[in-house]
């Protein structure tokens, strides 16, 4: 057992929990590159520094904090959703630190941290990891946008005096990620640690539904070609139409919509709306994009009207390595007999990138209500430290 300090892990966390702090609870708002964002990963590298790390930010600016030789890499992210809470991300990335200052201090094993950048999709999906682990290239990722329009290479340029190299993957020999569960199962069931088995795959694209702006006062209801009332069809009818291929583990969301011109005496003429969906099949996966697309199209022609179909993002269902999760269902059983179970992952997570590089595996933690991307989010710190000595013996076995 690594000799870890739970009251340095909870200091730390609380202290960039007070990066971009919402005043609502311990939510916490930093966006990819945003300026509280670009803060906290100059807070990271101070740390990684003061913890005998080598700081490095790379091309993307993911921040790395080093250790010498061939080591275990651990971590997640530390950018927030519009409305985040404090754990989701930063959880990973303290409690390695602090394993990796355990580690550090105990004569080993080797212990490397990162905070990967845009895991929360401000610009993709688990954009950072994906570029850095070769799902997709820096120059095609510079490109992707914002719902406000702006691109990454824009947003990057705030950090283009940190900005170093790649970090070469072949000085790692497996990736381990701390995460809050971000559902109700392990809190429902009073236990203290989940071990992730698979990873679920995500589909996300922008979809354009172009109607006809008109006068909303003097246009009879049967003469109109209205966005939203498409996007409405589509919505009742994607439900119905998904139901005998989909599972109870299946989701699907329009999370996004914006009407033009949004204005109250107008029928909107376009309708812009994000359109993603989760499950561990991938099979299933592409069934359910072949029909969103086909209803979508059927809904526009229908209505005398055109829809555009924005570039397809995500990920295909990923395994975690088998050796890996037995490493943490021992820890797991020594600290929390018979309070920890193995489980899949509904949520995205960098790890799943990693997976492709390199053995890869997830450790979880309760999450109250099971609540998470929102202001709301929170775990009990005893269960944060529990999980946090889970995740030590694991390494100190592998060491």
């Amino acid at each position: 057992m690594l000799p870890i300090d739970a009251d340095r892990f909870l200091s730390d966390l609380h202290e960039l929990r007070a990066i971009g702090a919402s005043g609502v609870g311990k939510g916490v708002v930093r966006p990819a590159y945003t300026p509280d964002d670009i803060a906290a990963r100059d807070w990271l590298y101070r740390k990684f520094e003061e913890a005998g790390l080598t700081p490095h930010i790379d091309h993307m600016g993911s921040v790395f904090g080093l250790a010498e030789g061939p080591s275990i890499l651990m971590g997640s992210h530390s950018d927030t959703q519009p409305e985040g809470g404090w754990l989701d991300g930063a959880l990973g990335v303290i409690a390695a630190l602090e394993v990796a200052r355990a580690a550090k201090e105990a004569g080993g094993p080797a212990v490397s941290v990162v905070s990967f950048q845009d895991e929360e999709g401000r610009f993709g999906v688990t954009t950072g990891s994906s570029v850095w682990c070769g799902l997709q290239e820096a120059e095609q990722a510079a490109h992707l946008t914002d719902i406000n329009g702006m691109t990454l290479e824009e947003a990057r340029s705030a950090m283009e005096d940190r900005l170093g190299d790649p970090v070469d993957p072949g000085r790692f020999t497996a990736f381990i990620e701390m995460h809050i569960e971000q559902g109700p199962v392990l809190d429902t069931e009073g236990e203290v640690a989940g071990v992730v088995e698979a990873i679920v795959g995500i589909r996300d694209m922008e979809i354009v539904l172009e109607g006809e702006q008109n006068h909303a006062g003097t246009t009879p209801m049967h003469l109109r070609r209205d966005a939203f009332q498409a996007l409405s069809d589509f919505n009742t009818q994607l439900n119905d139409r998904l139901r005998n291929v989909v599972t109870p583990q299946t989701v699907w969301t329009i999370g996004h919509v914006a009407l033009h011109p949004d204005a109250h005496s107008v029928v909107p003429g376009r309708a812009t709306f994000s359109m993603q969906w989760r499950d561990g099949d991938k099979d299933r996966l592409d069934r359910m994009e072949s029909i969103i697309r086909e209803t979508v199209q059927e809904i526009a022609t229908a209505r005398g009207m055109s829809v555009v179909f924005g570039p397809m993002l995500g990920l295909d269902p990923v395994a975690m390595d088998p050796g890996l999760r037995e490493t943490l269902a021992r820890a797991a059983e020594a600290e929390a007999p018979g309070r920890w179970r193995h489980m899949p992952s509904g949520a995205l997570h960098d790890a799943s990138n990693m997976a492709r590089l390199m053995p890869a595996a997830m450790l979880f933690t309760p999450s109250i209500g099971g609540l998470s991307h929102t202001f709301s989010e929170d775990t009990d710190e005893e269960d944060l430290t529990a999980c946090l000595r889970v995740l030590a013996r694991a390494v100190a076995d592998l060491g």
